[in-house]
């Protein structure tokens, strides 16, 4: 199994290339199971969870082919990749594919909007928290789906068709309004999603299937409108740069010091991560590239957060947050509301050295002078991302273990990091 090493104590300076959005290629890519023609993507990351996602799709029929990239590319970046799912030959998601990986489940829209039924196994994922499926069923119903829970796969039927329908979230979920989104489009009649989520990821959702001949309006707001159409086509569509690997690439910054271009990146999209950094002393300026990043020698300042959903300060982004606060020049709090297991991170980061104390879904950073490195386990993606930051800056050698996860959500983290001066490789087992 993998691991990075990192000795700390660099600071980073240089250009560092935003990929395309995990959160937002993945949805992307089950939209191609709404049609027979083919869906062009542009700008797909090159992740662990892409790839099963691609085994995931071609289990029910879906063909894909990936375009050569430019010469100024090296391998492993982002790439354009075709899917085409001209003929659906399975509509069962298995427990075994499904398993690996929560987002997987989403097929179960796209599938039974087009195919009247699907049998999909229930989910899996990062061990960050009960994320229950009610919210899908209860839409999917809403929008006249026979569905019954027959061991441990949902088995959901709509013979005659989805019927539009007019469907509250009970609480803000992306996933949710994703799969809803993509199964109204084929539904008949009108559907009107409210309290739906607004995150980046959702809108170019909505893009993708008006791209399509889909007819969407409201993404980005609570309420969503899909007018519901015959048949989609194919389409050429763009996946937006990941706000997660931006926030995460700036917080790296923060930590070590430095000046580096986030190439790529789009302030819009995570604004309020970025006027926090702003809050603890880091300098953010839009440059024609994308952004520039950089932190003088006075020091991280302290900060609050509380965890919301777009367009506040994002979970995706908390684990890191905690890594740079470990060296802040003072107390700060940093409040949970999303998934109540998302502190595993705090027991790896104080091997380290960190002051970290919790309460409730609160926790308590002291910063300290320094940190020492030592060996550290990734719990979940995003934790371990932390340790890579904390890391950074620690004095000596940090290895992160189980970076498997890093591997599903950053793409060639340790090139990145080690073309702007940082001390990282990765140590194959």
């Amino acid at each position: 199994m993998d691991r990075i090493r990192i000795v700390g104590g660099n600071e980073l300076r240089g250009t560092i290339p935003i990929s395309g959005a995990k959160n937002a290629a993945l949805p992307l890519m089950i939209a191609s199971l709404l049609t027979d023609e083919t869906l062009m993507l542009h700008n797909v990351p090159h992740l662990a969870d892409v790839e099963q996602l691609i085994r995931i799709l071609g289990n029910h029929g879906v063909d894909y082919s990936v375009n050569g990239r430019r010469s100024s590319q090296q391998e492993g970046y982002s790439r354009t990749i075709n899917f085409t799912a001209k003929e659906i030959v399975d509509t069962t998601a298995p427990y075994e594919l499904v398993s690996k990986m929560r987002a997987s489940f989403w097929v179960i829209g796209p599938l039974l909007a087009r195919m009247g039924e699907c049998r999909v196994s229930l989910p899996g994922g990062c061990a960050i928290g009960t994320r229950p499926v009610d919210l899908f069923i209860d839409g999917l119903r809403a929008l006249s789906a026979e569905i019954d829970i027959e061991q441990g796969y949902i088995v959901a039927r709509a013979k005659n068709g989805l019927v539009g329908a007019r469907y509250a979230f009970p609480k803000v979920s992306v996933g949710a309004t994703h799969v809803l989104m993509m199964a109204a489009t084929l539904a008949k009649g009108e559907t009107i999603l409210e309290n739906a989520a607004r995150e980046p990821e959702v809108v170019n959702l909505a893009e993708c299937l008006n791209a399509m001949g889909a007819k969407v309006s409201g993404a980005g707001t609570g309420t969503i409108v899909i007018e519901g159409v015959a048949r989609l086509h194919g389409a050429r569509v763009e996946v937006i740069p990941d706000r997660i690997e931006t926030g995460t690439y700036a917080m790296a910054v923060a930590m070590t010091g430095g000046d580096v271009i986030l190439e790529g990146a789009r302030g819009d999209l995570l604004q309020s991560a970025l006027d926090t950094l702003g809050l603890a002393g880091v300098e953010i300026s839009e440059t024609n590239s994308g952004l520039r990043v950089a932190r003088n020698g006075a020091g991280i300042g302290p900060v609050e957060v509380t965890t919301e959903p777009f367009p506040g300060f994002p979970t995706d982004l908390q684990a890191q947050l905690m890594g740079l606060m470990t060296m802040a020049k003072g107390r700060s709090k940093i409040t949970e509301t999303i998934f109540e297991n998302r502190f595993m991170h705090v027991q790896e980061l104080a091997r380290l050295g960190a002051n970290i104390s919790l309460s409730g879904q609160s926790a308590i950073i002291e910063g300290v002078d320094r940190l020492r490195g030592a060996p550290v386990m990734a719990t979940d993606l995003r934790a371990s991302v932390s340790l890579v930051i904390a890391g950074l800056a620690a004095e000596g050698e940090t290895i992160v273990n189980r970076v498997y996860h890093l591997d599903r959500g950053f793409e060639r983290l340790e090139t990145k990091l080690s073309n702007c001066g940082a001390a990282i490789e990765r140590l194959s087992s």
